[in-house]
């Protein structure tokens, strides 16, 4: 290559790239914090909409499909009143839209490519979320949603990797801004959707949440010319044996499946026990006013931003003795377990009565380092040990905890009705200690296939 061409390539490269990363990571940064501010925007206002509104009498029966939806529910489950079928309406749909997400990356890499999928996810979730305020459409608008998401969820992050070329040190840092994005979509969500909701009228919020969604998609398709080329799977599929490593650490990833599903099955309280708990036991009252309902589920996603940098250096800073990633496993369901001691803390203090704001607070904090040590760091475990050759099918499965911790927050959430409020928070606790446990036990069966 001649010094000339040389030169040109690298100022075209300069204009391509923004503080150091290409151009289009911005893009993908902006569209998916707007995907991710019409679901948590949605998903804040999804029970106390169902519990408030939709599922009493009056409403319910201009639900499309509504009487033989529950019939089918309470064919499984017994009798349901209000409050425990939106629990379980709840879990059903945030643990499908961590399924879906399997099927469309298949699709995406056998089918239509990354952009085409993404470009229908996102105008399904944006006509989903229009559709939520019409009630009558409820069960067919979460239907779009879950159908969206997993067109949309897998394929907007493999293009932020493809961006950039194997070995490149710039890789990690962008998934970092890529998720400040998520995070941020997520912070701004309830405060701007769940206000909405709560002091205009439900569909205005839904409406809010339509509008995000569209926003993005206008962002996506503008950001066309920048974005990475679909990458087909065109070779047969592989006939490769496994070896016998390879062969342990898939059953390694299976055996901790079942207690990281229990730390989402916990931590998925947030949008539907802990809403409820906010309503209905909690004097939100600050500075002459009341902090609305949903704003709670905004301190989440504000703290894992900000806490972000002191783990990272706290990790940094304890160089060789920093936490193995199972330890860090174990520790977040552990911490998770805490964040629940705190408000069996707060039930008690409230005495049958309501409990100071405050106790939220302490409550998300602790969470929020829970999530911190368990989220990152287990697909990070996934990329460490999982085979080469199944990479991409065993972080759909691993994605699938998700799955069924949805539908198991949902389960539990049917007892929040009946249950002592402390004896519900500390069950919560019981069972992510319990998970917290378990993985340590594994670890030393399984510390070949697990060691960093």
């Amino acid at each position: 290559m001649t010094p000339i061409r040389a030169l040109l390539r690298s100022q075209s490269g300069a204009r391509d790239e923004i503080f150091g990363h290409p151009r289009a990571l911005a893009y993908l940064f902006t569209t998916e914090m707007w995907e991710r501010f019409s679901y948590y925007g949605m998903r804040a206002l999804l029970v106390l909409y169902m519990v408030k509104y939709l599922f009493t009498p009056q409403s319910s029966t201009e639900v499309l499909g509504f009487a033989v939806f529950k019939h089918g529910l309470e064919f499984v489950f017994g009798p349901l009143a209000p409050q425990p079928l939106a629990s379980q309406i709840y879990g059903i749909y945030t643990g499908l839209v961590y399924l879906t997400p399997i099927f469309g990356g298949l699709v995406a890499d056998r089918v239509l490519g990354q952009r085409r999928t993404v470009i229908i996810g996102a105008t399904l979730m944006a006509i989903g979320h229009f559709m939520m305020a019409f009630e009558h459409l409820f069960l067919v608008a979460l239907g779009f949603l879950i159908l969206g998401n997993g067109a949309f969820k897998p394929n907007i992050s493999t293009q932020v990797g493809s961006l950039y070329p194997p070995r490149d040190r710039r890789r990690d840092r962008a998934f970092s801004i890529f998720y400040v994005g998520i995070n941020l979509g997520a912070f701004l969500a309830p405060l701007v959707c769940g206000t909405l909701g709560e002091e205009l009228g439900w569909h205005y919020g839904f409406m809010a949440a339509g509008i995000g969604m569209t926003i993005g998609l206008v962002i996506y398709l503008a950001a066309t010319p920048h974005l990475p080329r679909d990458a087909f799977e065109k070779r047969a599929a592989s006939h490769a044996t496994l070896d016998a490593k390879a062969w342990q650490s898939i059953a390694a990833l299976l055996l901790l499946f079942a207690p990281v599903s229990l730390f989402w099955a916990t931590y998925e309280q947030q949008g539907n026990t802990i809403t409820l708990w906010a309503d209905q036991f909690t004097d939100r009252h600050f500075l002459g006013g009341e902090i609305p309902v949903t704003w709670f589920q905004a301190f989440n996603p504000f703290m894992i931003f900000a806490f972000t940098p002191f783990i990272v250096a706290l990790w940094r800073w304890q160089g060789g003795s920093e936490p193995t990633t199972s330890t860090k496993l174990a520790m977040g369901c552990l911490i998770n377990a805490l964040a629940y001691l705190v408000m069996v803390a707060a039930a008690w203090s409230a005495g049958g009565g309501k409990a100071s704001w405050l106790w939220m607070f302490f409550y998300f904090v602790v969470i929020t380092v829970g999530e911190l040590y368990l989220s990152p760091t287990s697909l990070s475990l996934v990329t460490k040990i999982a085979p080469k050759t199944l990479l991409s099918m065993m972080m759909g499965v691993w994605l699938a905890t998700s799955f069924v911790g949805g539908f198991l927050a949902g389960y539990l959430g049917t007892f929040w009705s009946t249950m002592d409020k402390a004896n519900f928070f500390l069950m919560l606790a019981f069972i992510s200690s319990a998970a917290g446990f378990a993985i340590m036990l594994l670890r030393r069966p399984l510390r070949s296939v697990l060691q960093d």
